[in-house]
């Protein structure tokens, strides 16, 4: 029971105390209580190598474990494969196959020399059941050797803003070349599942759970199911790619979505055989803390500028020899206002008026002088240009002489 009071009177407190502040200040705030929840906090004893929690929104990284560490990264090269494929061919092409993607390793659909499929079906293949002789296939097919795709990965994992990505298979079995071995990190495999994830083909195909297809000539059907299992346990998933190969231990990228926030988890090195589920775990984690810790909110902050003091400036005869000042003008749409960024509860957005204290005339009006810029964690997230409000011209020999003219004949 004195525990119970004691609580009730500090309560109390912090609410008279919170009321007293705001009126003293002379606004009108209606007093906040304190948000005692428990968060939930960062997580700990992950079993992936390397791991990375992405908004997937904007591309902040909201969590790492080693997220810039090159590893090998097996099957989740094809989330690339597959967007690289959708945005360089129709679906309905026809992908022939040779020899070389026949005899791929496991896993692998059990295609034929000379045979033919259409390009969307083995997309399927692809993704939901990650068969490697459909890698190579339609590898070959968009870019005329599996070393010419190889060329098209890299070129847009570079598109996309990945700093240590290079990829020699189409597949993602581990290889090697004079330029390195086939790797990424987790936060490039994440920046890749956040730019595949606005492709809505490549979302259609993620979230089917069963797909049947068959040969062009309709002699060999085929029907694959998703291996995502995340699918099931949780809702809101909207893509994921596992992995597997003795170098890279089990992998997998994810795409999420709740209340409106998107979230991307990429693991590398979660475990190798008998720990298969620890990408399940590591998973959940991750998502479970975005969710509870972030939220959406609007970032824009009425800006102040200052006067500018424009030397070797004058505005008429009168005041020449007088100091002359300009003001900067910031002029931001209704949508730019609303802006909402994703924070963790306690972030704050820093609002800097980068503006120089001084300029030298000329001055033209709509000249450029600075910027509102807005900071997160010490990183630019959104700026917006500030302008002269007016023109002032410079004082001069030639200024004095038109103006000596124009005053006497006007």
């Amino acid at each position: 029971m004195r525990h119970i009071a004691a609580v009730t009177i500090v309560t109390a407190v912090l609410l008279f105390t919170q009321t007293s502040a705001s009126v003293q200040g002379g606004e009108n705030k209606i007093p906040q209580m304190v948000d005692m929840t428990p968060a939930i906090e960062e997580p700990s004893e992950l079993h992936a190598l390397s791991a990375v929690l992405m908004d997937g929104d904007s591309g902040r990284v909201l969590y790492e474990k080693d997220g810039k560490t090159p590893l090998a990264n097996a099957s989740t090269t094809k989330v690339l494969t597959c967007i690289v494929a959708l945005e360089s061919s129709p679906g309905d092409d026809y992908v022939q196959v040779s020899q070389n993607a026949a005899s791929q390793p496991e896993v692998r659909l059990g295609l034929q020399k000379g045979e033919q499929y259409y390009l969307e079906d083995l997309l399927y293949s692809l993704m939901l059941k990650s068969h490697n002789d459909t890698a190579v296939a339609i590898a070959e097919h968009c870019g005329g050797t599996v070393e010419g795709f190889a060329r098209m990965l890299n070129r847009k994992a570079k598109q996309i803003g990945c700093k240590d990505t290079y990829f020699i298979t189409p597949n993602g079995l581990d290889a090697q070349d004079e330029n390195g071995k086939h790797h990424t990190t987790a936060e490039d495999l994440a920046l890749i599942m956040r730019y595949a994830i606005k492709n809505k083909t490549f979302l259609h195909i993620s979230q089917t759970r069963d797909y049947t297809f068959s040969e062009i000539t309709g002699k060999r059907t085929f029907s694959v199911h998703n291996a995502n299992a995340l699918l099931d346990m949780m809702d809101g998933v909207l893509a994921g790619k596992t992995g597997y190969t003795s170098q890279a231990g089990y992998c997998y990228v994810c795409a999420w979505e709740e209340e409106g926030k998107t979230f991307v988890v990429s693991l590398l090195g979660c475990g190798w055989p008998n720990h298969k589920t620890y990408k399940w775990s590591d998973t959940k984690k991750l998502l479970s803390y975005g969710a509870y810790n972030y939220d959406y909110e609007t970032y824009w902050q009425e800006p102040h500028t200052s006067k500018i003091l424009v030397t070797d400036g004058v505005e008429n005869m009168q005041n020449i020899g007088e100091k002359v000042y300009l003001r900067g003008k910031c002029s931001v749409t209704s949508e730019d206002r609303e802006k909402e960024i994703l924070l963790k509860k306690g972030e704050a957005v820093t609002c800097k008026t980068e503006i120089p204290q001084k300029v030298s005339a000329p001055v033209l009006k709509g000249e450029k002088l600075g910027r509102i810029a807005y900071y997160l964690d010490g990183k630019l997230i959104a700026s917006y240009p500030v302008y002269a409000e007016r023109s002032v011209e410079k004082i001069s020999f030639k200024w004095y002489t038109e103006k000596v003219f124009h005053d006497f004949f006007h």
